[in-house]
C-alpha cells in the first residue's frame, strides 16, 4: 500500500503545473497544419507539410477549478492553517479537480494525393500525458480535522477518492477528403502504446465514528476500493533496485514502451466542415474514441470489507502493570484482518477520455480575390472552385468543447474573432468560459514566411502577471515547413 499512498499524495500536492485538454485557439485555425489533430475534417489548403521534429507541436496548459498556489502560500499575514480551512476545505468540493494533459509531437507529415487532389493524407507520432485527480473532500476533512468533535456521527465518503492518469505514445494516420464544394470530412486511426497507466475510479465505502457501548466511541468502516496500475511496477522495480545502471535501464524501458513495447490500444478521430452558405461554416469533431488493453506489468491493489471497532480497552489498574500488553498492535491486527487488502495482476481495459468540438463561423470582409490568385491554392480546399473560395479577411464565431471525465462531462464555451493579413499573418482572439475561469482571454498568431510556418497560441493572458494566482494558463507553439501548389 506504500506505493498507492505515495502516488495519491504526488498527484494531489505536486500537480502545481497542471494541464487541461481544450485547444480552443488551435481548433479550426486551418492555416496551422496541427489543426488537423483536433478536427480531421478541417479545411486544408497546403500541398504538403512537414513538422520540424519534436518542436512542430508543443502544448502546455494549466488549470485548477479550486484553490490556487497563491491562495495557500501568499505572504498575506494569514495563518497557513486558517488558509487551509477557509480557502481549501470550506471551498472545494468533490467535483473540483486537478487535471493534467500535455502533448509533444515526435513528427507530423501531410501530403495531398497525386491522383486524388481532394484527399489530404497525414501521419505522425506524438506523446501525451493525461492526469485527473478530483479533490477528496471528505478524506481531506478527516485527515485535517480528525473524527472527533463536530465530526462524531459524520459519515465520511471513501468514494471521494477518484483519480486517473496515463502516459502514452500515439501513432496515427488520417485522411481528409473534400467531398463537395461545401463538405469536407476526415478520419484518423490511432495506435496507442502505453508507457504507464493508473486509475482508482470506482471506489465506494464509508467511515463513521459514533458513541460506543464498551468504550467512549466506536468507529465503523465499510470499504470497496481498488487502485489499478499498468506499467508502473517495471519502473518502480528499476528505481527500487538502485543499481549503477538505473538511469540507463529506465531510459531503455521507456524507449521500448514508446515503440509499441507496452500495452496497446486502438482509437479513432472523426470530423467535418460544412458550408451552410458562402460565408457561414459549421464544424464538428469527436476525438479519442478508443481504449487500451492493459495486460502487461499489472500491479493492482484492493482494499475491501467492513468492521466496527471500539478502539483500545484499558482495564485499570492491571493493564498499567502489564508492560508487555501491546494494545495498539492488537487493534491494528484486528482491523487488518477485518479489512483485507491485497495485490493482484488482473488485466483491465482503460478508456481514453473522449473529446468533442463543435463550431459555427461567419466570414466577412472580402479581400479582393481568392488566395489561389496569389499562392496557387484554394484556402478552403485542395482543388479550388466553388462559392466559398473567395478570401475573407475576418471570421467571427463560437465553439463548444466537451470532454468525458470520470465524474461527468466537462464543458467549455468559446467566442472567437480571427483576422488575416494576407498570406503572411493570421491572428485569432478567444474568450472562453468553463469551470476553471470566467475571464479567459486568449490570443494566437500564425506566421508564414515563405515555406516556414510558425505559430504560438496563449490562453488566459490576464493571468500572466501572477501565474501562481491563476486558475488557468496555456501555451502552444510549433514550427512547420509548408508547400503550396505555387511553390
Amino acid at each position: 500500500m506504500k506505493l498507492m499512498l505515495k502516488l495519491i499524495l504526488a498527484i494531489l500536492f505536486c500537480n502545481a503545473s497542471i494541464f487541461a485538454q481544450n485547444k480552443e485557439l488551435l481548433y479550426d485555425f486551418y492555416e496551422i497544419p496541427q489543426s488537423l489533430m483536433v478536427n480531421p475534417g478541417v479545411k486544408t489548403s497546403q500541398k504538403w507539410h512537414a513538422g520540424i521534429p519534436v518542436i512542430s507541436g508543443l502544448s502546455f496548459q494549466g488549470a485548477t477549478s479550486g484553490v490556487t498556489v497563491n491562495d495557500l502560500f501568499a505572504n498575506d499575514g494569514v495563518d497557513f492553517t486558517t488558509k487551509v480551512q477557509e480557502r481549501l476545505l470550506d471551498v472545494m468540493g468533490n467535483k473540483d479537480d486537478f487535471s493534467s494533459t500535455s502533448q509533444i509531437e515526435g513528427f507530423n507529415i501531410g501530403f495531398r494525393g497525386r491522383n486524388r487532389p481532394d484527399d489530404y493524407y497525414s501521419f505522425g507520432m506524438y506523446g501525451e500525458m493525461d492526469i485527473i485527480s478530483y479533490w477528496p473532500k471528505d478524506l481531506a476533512i478527516l485527515a485535517f480535522e480528525g473524527n472527533g468533535g463536530n465530526n462524531i456521527g459524520r459519515n465520511f465518503d471513501l468514494g471521494d477518492l477518484n483519480l486517473r492518469g496515463e502516459m502514452i505514445n500515439v501513432f496515427h494516420f488520417g485522411i481528409n477528403r473534400k467531398v463537395s464544394t461545401a463538405l469536407t470530412i476526415g478520419a484518423r486511426a490511432k495506435i496507442y502504446s502505453s508507457i504507464f497507466q493508473f486509475q482508482s475510479i470506482n471506489n465506494s465505502g464509508s467511515f463513521v465514528t459514533t458513541l460506543g457501548q464498551n468504550n467512549i466511541y466506536e468507529s465503523s468502516i465499510n470499504a470497496d476500493m481498488e487502485l489499478q496500475t499498468a506499467g508502473v511496477k517495471g519502473f518502480y522495480d528499476i528505481i527500487e533496485e538502485d543499481s549503477g545502471t538505473t538511469q540507463k535501464d529506465v531510459t531503455s524501458l521507456f524507449t521500448e514502451r514508446v515503440l509499441l513495447g507496452g500495452n496497446l490500444g486502438l482509437g479513432l478521430d472523426v470530423g467535418f466542415s460544412y458550408e451552410l452558405n458562402p460565408q457561414t461554416t459549421i464544424t464538428g469533431s469527436v476525438l479519442d474514441l478508443g481504449f487500451i488493453n492493459n495486460s502487461k506489468d499489472i500491479w493492482n491493489y484492493t482494499f475491501n470489507g467492513s468492521t466496527t471497532t471500539d478502539g483500545i480497552s484499558v482495564f485499570l489498574p492491571e493493564d498499567i502493570d502489564d508492560v508487555n500488553n501491546d494494545l495498539w498492535q492488537e487493534l491494528i491486527d484486528d482491523i487488518d484482518e477485518a479489512l483485507p487488502h491485497g495485490e493482484n495482476e488482473s488485466s483491465y481495459i482503460s478508456w481514453r477520455p473522449v473529446k468533442m468540438y463543435g463550431s459555427i463561423k461567419y466570414d466577412f470582409g472580402q479581400g479582393g480575390g481568392s488566395v489561389s490568385d496569389s499562392c496557387g491554392c484554394a484556402v478552403n480546399g485542395g482543388s479550388g472552385g466553388g462559392s466559398n473560395r473567395d478570401y475573407y479577411r475576418n471570421s467571427l464565431g463560437g465553439q463548444l468543447f466537451m470532454m468525458k471525465r470520470p465524474r461527468g462531462v466537462q464543458a467549455a464555451l468559446t467566442g472567437f474573432y480571427q483576422r488575416r493579413f494576407g498570406r503572411v499573418l493570421s491572428i485569432k482572439g478567444t474568450y472562453t468560459v468553463d469551470k476553471y475561469s470566467f475571464t479567459n482571454i486568449g490570443l494566437g498568431a500564425n506566421v508564414q514566411l515563405g515555406p516556414v510556418n510558425f505559430y504560438v497560441l496563449a490562453d488566459n493572458l490576464l493571468s500572466y502577471s501572477n501565474i501562481a494566482d491563476s486558475h488557468y494558463a496555456s501555451l502552444q507553439f510549433g514550427f512547420n515547413i509548408i508547400s503550396w501548389n505555387g511553390n
